[in-house]
């Protein structure tokens, strides 16, 4: 009974605290733990401080558990959903060389990390996300709104209309009197892609598609190398085994195109002839990742070539986005201003040949 109550505790929740609430939880444990409080005392004191409800009782659940004998690792695996395999086999290798410490502040410059450009890319995004969804937004009124109101003009003399009007006319009929077509051929669209991303061949393709689109595939195959790099870095550094870390690693790695490359990395790593030859064979990844890679592993310090890796790439991925936008922002606008501006002529030059038929 007692071991169906605990599953029974862990098991309650839903909805998962959001990232910050995680990053906050290890930023303040590394400080309480820096101060020299013991670990339940620490996570004592967070339980009380944590506003997040969800992470209230999850800091509870884990208190409990080692309260109960179990070791921190085993009490946060219980919530796979917010502290991932990496966190946790970290927090495990911590545990064994007895610097638990160390690990939360290396766990916690890992996340504030890979949010700070989280964060960076998504304010980044919203200006034009804003732009394109205002720009839509018009044009769906004016089809839907504004011409229906002007189509009762035209519909006697249509054939009679210059070609623009005509087109803008039947994507305004379209859009009006077959809405629902347009909305089942989307709805089926939609459908067909998510249940084709369920499977690992329509993941694969999608995946490595993504990494050949110009300019954009670039910088998303830059943004996995940095996530890769500071993953494997940061394990190694807190001293995982490097085949367990590459484990770790190819499983959180979020293109499977990407993931399926280090299959051979590991392969390599068993049979002691390094990571550097087999990432350079996979063709994927960019080869100053590569050469420092390969660097890493001459001299011995592979975390730390790593984490430069992950610096260098980090930094040119915010650059990159920066200067894209910087371009996608104008085009956006002068793509917006092209569509609303034939529209608005289409239905001016309706006027004016009614009006010369008239004379």
């Amino acid at each position: 009974d007692g071991k169906s109550a605990g599953h029974a505790r862990h098991d309650y929740n839903l909805f998962w605290p959001p990232r910050q609430e995680v990053l906050r939880f290890t930023q303040q444990l590394h400080s309480l733990l820096g101060a020299g409080l013991e670990l339940d005392r620490s996570l004592s004191i967070l339980a009380e401080l944590t506003e997040n409800r969800q992470m209230k009782a999850i800091t509870r659940n884990v208190l409990a558990d080692i309260q109960g004998g179990s070791s921190l690792a085993d009490g946060l695996a219980k919530h796979p959903y917010v502290f991932p395999r990496l966190y946790v086999q970290m927090v495990k290798a911590g545990e064994a060389g007895g610097v638990v410490e160390l690990v939360m502040g290396r766990l916690a410059g890992f996340l504030e990390s890979a949010q700070v450009i989280r964060d960076e890319v998504t304010s980044a995004l919203m200006y034009p996300a804003l732009v394109l969804l205002a720009g839509i937004g018009a044009i769906i009124v004016l089809l839907n709104v504004v011409l229906p109101r002007f189509s009762g003009m035209f519909t006697e003399s249509v054939e009679l209309l210059p070609l623009p009007t005509q087109v803008l006319l039947a994507v305004s009929s379209l859009t009006t009197e077959y809405w629902w077509v347009v909305a089942a051929g989307l709805a089926v669209s939609l459908i067909g892609l998510y249940v084709c991303l369920q499977t690992d061949r329509g993941r694969y393709v999608w995946d490595k598609a993504k990494l050949r689109i110009p300019v954009a595939g670039q910088l998303l195959l830059e943004l996995e190398v940095a996530r890769f790099a500071r993953m494997l870095g940061t394990l190694l550094q807190s001293g995982v085994p490097i085949l367990v870390a590459l484990g770790i690693v190819g499983d959180t790695v979020t293109n499977t195109a990407i993931g399926r490359s280090l299959l051979p990395v590991r392969d390599g790593v068993k049979r002691g002839e390094g990571g550097a030859g087999p990432l350079k064979s996979a063709g994927i990844f960019p080869m100053l990742a590569v050469q420092m890679t390969l660097v890493g592993e001459e001299s011995g310090r592979l975390e730390e070539m790593l984490l430069k890796v992950a610096d260098v790439y980090d930094l040119h991925v915010k650059t990159s986005v920066k200067r894209l936008l910087s371009l996608v922002e104008p085009a956006l606008i002068l793509v917006l201003g092209v569509v609303v501006g034939f529209i608005v002529v289409s239905m001016l030059l309706a006027v004016f040949s009614l009006s010369e038929l008239a004379q």
